[in-house]
């Protein structure tokens, strides 16, 4: 993928390198990313990444 693909959130703008990036591919997958280690990727469905944000944010990890 290009670096053009990839997002990061725009509360990561201008504070540092180290953020997760996002890529949405063809099939319905994701690739997501440390923006200080591009090189390792983790690809999920966007069913599964969708499931994660959502225990986030109920804050089910504590």
């Amino acid at each position: 993928m290009s670096r053009s693909e990839w997002r990061k959130s725009s509360f990561s703008e201008g504070h540092t390198e180290a953020c997760v990036e996002v890529a949405v591919g063809s099939g319905g997958l994701c690739r997501l990313r440390e923006s200080a280690e591009p090189g390792v990727v983790v690809v999920v469905s966007v069913g599964v990444l969708a499931g994660l944000v959502r225990v986030l944010k109920v804050g089910a990890f504590g």
